[in-house]
């Protein structure tokens, strides 16, 4: 009992810490996996529900421990004892009735609770004008396609800004390619599985602008670590304004022509799709607009030149255990074939 009471004490001290650094930081990135800032119904849903349950384990901690420390100072060793035991009771319905009871109602209580937040997020209904994206789980990068918009992106998804006047909620369908994953945002939504065969569903309904960090929750792995996501919510306006752009194929140009021709002669066409070129590979992420993005690897380094070169001949410099094979090409044709991958926008 004493070791149950301090393990529940530490997580409360855990708990409150966490939220008090969380509350009083700035919103930025680094700081996107807080739990305890939601900015989307689902997530708000799930942290109403931690701070019931939070309650009642403390209530049930200081009643426990409140107990223990009046038996340890009212019934303690004295000077003049000798040492007999006390008169033993056997028995009492009361108290029996009492601790079976109140657990009872204690689990009931959190049983209903956590059933009603499970209903209200994976039953609910979508509006018209509502957001449909597919998530594929690949390891180790994430495949987002826009079935109604006609883009299709990788690690780096984009929503409109749900306002609470005119909700906009992006409904996500997750599948997976390979193996299991797990897609989580925690500050839009609780963890919801990718698994092979079988079609699971999540949504988000973001009410403030800006990037929101995630990650594969469930082991995949090697780089299950290293198999990051980005969600930017972005204004209605500028978020058509990205549509629009990704809908566009690849732009040609001239100075990159020999770039182009030794990304269509070599292996990355199995792999990649580029529109508008021959490359219609479906194992990698579509490179299309590869430069609108932040990073590359699914944000296991950012989205540069440098790193870029780095990434085409050795990609397990930068994520060990990585599928993407080192191409190991020569420094005059790596340089031509960055310099046509930096005009993909």
């Amino acid at each position: 009992m004493v070791g149950s009471g301090a393990s529940v004490a530490v997580l409360l001290a855990v708990f409150c810490l966490a939220a008090k650094l969380s509350s009083a930081a700035e919103a930025s990135p680094s700081q996107s996996l807080s739990i305890f800032k939601p900015e989307s119904t689902p997530a708000d849903s799930i942290f109403r529900l931690s701070l019931l349950v939070l309650a009642i384990t403390g209530c049930i901690f200081l009643v426990v421990f409140s107990l223990l420390a009046y038996s340890v100072v009212k019934y303690r060793r004295r000077a003049g004892d000798n040492g007999r035991e006390p008169p033993q009771v056997y028995g009492s319905n009361q108290v029996e009735l009492a601790w079976t009871v109140i657990p009872v109602l204690i689990v009931l209580v959190l049983f209903l609770a956590t059933a009603r937040v499970i209903r209200s997020v994976q039953d609910s209904p979508e509006p018209p004008g509502a957001i449909r994206v597919i998530a594929i789980g690949h390891q180790f990068w994430w495949e987002f396609r826009y079935p109604d918009l006609g883009v299709v992106t990788a690690n780096e998804l984009h929503v409109p800004l749900s306002d609470p006047s005119h909700p906009t909620p992006t409904f996500i369908t997750l599948l997976s390619s390979d193996t299991d994953h797990s897609f989580w945002v925690p500050r839009l939504a609780g963890k919801t599985d990718l698994i092979p065969n079988r079609v699971n569903h999540t949504w988000i309904d973001p009410h403030e602008t800006g990037l929101y960090l995630g990650q594969c929750a469930q082991y995949c792995g090697t780089q299950h670590a290293k198999m990051l996501l980005s969600v930017y919510v972005d204004s209605r306006e500028r978020f058509d304004e990205w549509v629009e752009q990704e809908k566009k194929p690849a732009l040609g140009d001239p100075a990159a022509e020999e770039g182009r021709q030794i990304f269509e002669t070599t292996a990355c066409v199995n792999c990649h799709t580029i529109s508008g070129t021959v490359a219609d590979g479906r194992f990698g992420p579509d490179l299309t607009h590869l430069m609108s993005r932040e990073t590359i690897a699914s944000g296991a380094a950012p989205n540069t030149r440098e790193y870029l070169q780095s990434w085409i001949q050795d990609p397990d410099a930068i994520k060990p255990g990585c599928l993407m094979p080192a191409m190991k090409l020569n420094d005059h044709d790596l340089d031509a074939l960055t310099t046509y991958l930096l005009t993909l926008r």
